[in-house]
């Protein structure tokens, strides 16, 4: 089990930093300015100015990491796993039982999707526009 969820973890994981950095970055000079001349300390202008500012690119990132984390996790049970669903779509594959590949596939999909469907409605509810 730990392969698995490493190998999902890390393909998820630089993503989510890169935009998370970038997202931390997009606030303006003018802003950082208007914080300072306010006299805000820096946990002040991290939570009230840099990280309201950096949760639309989390969950856009998020969103990206939600469907790779599946694939992730299916590509490390094809290394060398005899459970789940990426063992059974090489074992259905091997012996030619389409409906059950195509049953793994579907299923996989739509736990990608279900996935997908939670991080906008924590978004939803996280951000409000």
């Amino acid at each position: 089990m730990t392969p698995k969820i490493v190998i999902a973890a890390v393909i998820c994981f630089f993503p989510t930093l890169v935009n998370m950095i970038r997202g931390l970055d997009s606030a303006s000079d003018n802003e950082h300015e208007l914080f300072r001349v306010l006299s805000a300390t820096r946990w002040e202008i991290l939570w009230s100015l840099r990280l309201p500012r950096a949760l639309p690119m989390l969950f856009s990132s998020l969103r990206i990491a939600s469907a790779t984390a599946v694939i992730g996790a299916i590509v490390g049970e094809w290394i060398g796993s005899d459970k789940g669903l990426g063992a059974l779509i090489i074992q259905a594959t091997f012996n030619y039982q389409s409906d059950r590949l195509y049953a793994a596939i579907v299923l996989s999909s739509s736990l990608s999707i279900a996935i997908f469907a939670i991080v906008v409605l924590l978004e939803r509810r996280a951000i409000r526009y």
